[in-house]
């Protein structure tokens, strides 16, 4: 293989190997199946890693991101994606040995998606960290440190990829026609600030362009996105890839029409600094450049960056990795289990809990009913691995309480039993979960899906399936206590449901582990401390239209009604009182007291508001810890107040900017019921 000691740098080494290159050979290296030119081998760009290693056969599946992000637990997230980084390194090596390069076989994973979760509609938001900036920017940052592994390692562990640049949460539907127009504040202030924590904190190794169009140019031709703000403001070195099929959208029918063919197309990608296509547009490279449409110098840019990498990587010389020793049976092995166990059990969000029915209590007669008590698949997610071990909530109840009746009860969007048999099958039973929701099978990247309440991957409303509410009601008027288990991987509208069950447990994808954890939660072994990541509205008719991008009537920031249940909201099996804050120096010092009889977690929430900006969100959270408390005990949690806490729009500096003034900070265990102090930059607070 390529040596490149003696080299100054991989850059350098690059330049040599392209100097030697045909136009055909360099273009055969910038599509994501690059071909084999002389000592460079074949590789496949292509890989997946979105809440585990994904599309390649066995490996541990976690929860997917969005109930990742209710954990608000930044060191778990990034265990977790140590783990897969660790079970990726694995399945390379094996590919390698197998004398194997193809689809999701190598080291460049494209993953988190850091879009921002901004209408619960979107079927990918479940890829997503949520709808806010700052919580994406933090979760994102550790998924990507946990992917590439440390900063001084000999080579790197991984790519991490930041996608989709930029101003993109749906509808699927439109993505390949669609043009976002957004105002420069609300790019600053919402689409954009993950991108750029990633960028300039976790050194992200490359980011994806988008498929839509921004002001009126696609995505991966954007100089604005790619020139001015990725690669100058930020100083970006990395590489820029394109979604898949994203430069064909340039020019193909029915698409953006902003190209008049594929030379044309692949010169604009180039020339604005998209690197690698995902697709085969680039095959026009030869033809682009003979046709003076693109410099070959900017094939070289471009393609010394890639091969820059794949050294970096140790891809190359592939005896060179400190990752080598990693056994095989690390691959959902016992402690990789286990975390995918924890991280489930952070995730779970208890919305409602009247009476106290959950825990559930010894001697109570508990049936479990639903279309997804026994559905392994739909723990999965989407872009997952094939687990062996998947533990469905049936499974894992039934370990539980012996002779546990499960039922059915309905399909998801469907009737499938008797009503009245139902109820006979009930009639001796006090309690029921019901294990309900949507599943990944309804709600996804661009799918085939044509039914009430869905389109194309994803939702018109944001009920729960009427087959389900329907079911719900006659349970309770049944007479029994109703657990709803609610499984989806976006928000939904339960307004009848705070009615008809009496205690309500979102759950999302949780993964192969969610059934186990979802057991111990029910049961009372661990006590729920997810939060939301998103607001959970009361229905459709609280949502802006799907296909406005502007931020104002979008998430808790600038949402004005009343949700449901509010962004960063979350029940315990105990009490949490906050005492009155205080500011001591730069930091913020809240105390938190258990005052019930459960030891639990608590996540503890600040938010900022700046008065004086009077078209500024109504809040927006600067800080969050994730805190143990035992029964009885207080603990002080302390935030430090930094330049970040204050940043703000200015319209000067038309971007994000600290702003000294008087600002109003908010902290509390969700984002509506919260205390305040007034804060104005010195060490005083009133």
């Amino acid at each position: 293989m390529l040596a490149i000691a003696g080299c100054s740098t991989p850059e350098k080494k690059a330049r040599e190997l392209i100097s030697a290159m045909t136009i055909e050979e360099k273009a055969s290296l910038m599509i994501h199946p690059s071909q084999p030119v002389g000592d460079i081998p074949a590789y496949n760009w292509w890989n997946e890693a979105l809440h585990g290693v994904g599309r390649n056969g066995k490996a541990t599946v976690f929860p997917m991101p969005i109930a990742m992000a209710a954990s608000f637990d930044e060191p778990l997230v990034l265990d977790v994606f140590t783990a897969v980084s660790d079970e990726a390194r694995v399945k390379h090596r094996q590919a390698i040995e197998n004398g194997m390069s193809g689809w999701y076989q190598g080291l460049t994973f494209w993953t988190p998606n850091i879009n921002i979760f901004r209408d619960p509609r979107w079927g990918r938001g479940m890829e997503t960290y949520g709808e806010d900036p700052y919580l994406t920017g933090r979760l994102g940052t550790a998924v990507v440190r946990g992917l590439q592994g440390p900063s001084d390692a000999p080579v790197l562990k991984l790519h991490a990829c930041a996608k989709h640049f930029a101003v993109h949460s749906g509808p699927e539907w439109s993505r390949h026609t669609y043009n976002a127009e957004v105002s420069e504040r609300d790019l600053r202030e919402t689409y954009l600030p993950a991108f750029k924590d990633l960028v300039t904190k976790a050194d992200v190794q490359e980011v994806m362009i988008a498929y839509n169009r921004f002001r009126g140019v696609p995505c991966g031709a954007s100089d604005y996105l790619i020139n001015k703000v990725l690669r100058g403001e930020w100083g970006y070195k990395g590489i820029v890839l394109s979604d898949c099929g994203a430069i064909s959208d340039f020019f193909r029918e029915g698409a953006h029409g902003y190209a008049k063919d594929r030379a044309e197309a692949t010169a604009m990608a180039i020339h604005a600094g998209t690197d690698l296509n995902c697709g085969g547009s680039y095959d026009a490279i030869p033809e682009a450049v003979a046709s003076g449409q693109l410099s070959e110098a900017d094939v070289d840019r471009s393609l010394v960056r890639l091969l820059a990498a794949r050294m970096r990587l140790g891809e190359l010389e592939r005896d060179n990795s400190p990752w080598t020793h990693l056994k095989d049976d690390i691959v959902e092995g016992p402690e990789h289990l286990a975390l995918s166990r924890k991280m489930a059990q952070e995730s779970f969000v208890l919305l409602q809990n009247r009476e106290g029915l959950l825990p559930l209590q010894s001697g109570q007669r508990v049936a479990l009913v639903g279309p997804n008590a026994d559905d392994k698949e739909m723990q999965w997610g989407n872009y997952n691995g094939i687990p062996e071990f998947t533990v469905t909530l049936r499974e894992a109840l039934s370990e539980r309480i012996p002779g546990l009746k499960c039922l059915p009860g309905c399909g998801l969007v469907t009737p499938a039993c008797d009503k009245d048999a139902l109820l006979a099958e009930l009639k001796d039973f006090d309690v029921v979960v019901f294990a309900g929701g949507i599943s990944p099978r309804l709600e996804g990247e661009e799918m085939d899906v044509d039914l009430p309440g869905f389109r194309g991957g994803d939702r018109t409303d944001i009920e729960l399936p009427q087959v389900q509410r329907e079911l719900l009601q006659i349970l309770h008027n049944a007479g029994k206590k109703v657990v709803l288990v609610n499984f989806s991987g976006s928000a939904m509208g339960l307004v009848p449901e705070t009615e008809s069950c009496d205690a309500i447990l979102q759950a999302w994808y949780p993964g192969e582990e969610g059934g186990t954890a979802l057991a111990d939660v029910l049961m009372g072994d661990v006590s729920p401390s997810g939060k939301l990541p998103v607001t959970f509205y009361a229905d459709v008719e609280q949502l802006p239209d799907f296909e406005n991008y502007d931020m104002k009537g979008h998430t808790y920031r600038y949402f004005t009604g009343k949700p449901l249940y509010p962004f960063g909201y979350g029940l315990s099996y105990t009490t949490f009182e906050y005492g009155e804050a205080c500011v001591k120096g730069r930091t913020l010092c809240v105390p938190v007291t258990n005052v019930g009889d459960v030891d639990a977690a608590e996540v503890v929430q600040l938010y900022v508001r700046l008065p004086a900006d009077a078209d500024g969100p109504l809040k927006s959270l600067r800080g969050f810890k994730r805190v143990d408390i035992p029964a009885g005990q207080t603990v002080n949690v302390e935030f430090v107040l930094d330049d970040e806490t204050f940043l703000s729009w200015s319209d000067a500096a038309q971007d994000m900017v600290p702003v000294k003034g008087e600002w109003e900070l908010m902290y509390g265990g969700n984002s509506e019921n919260l205390k305040k102090i007034i804060y104005s930059g010195t060490s005083r607070a009133k």
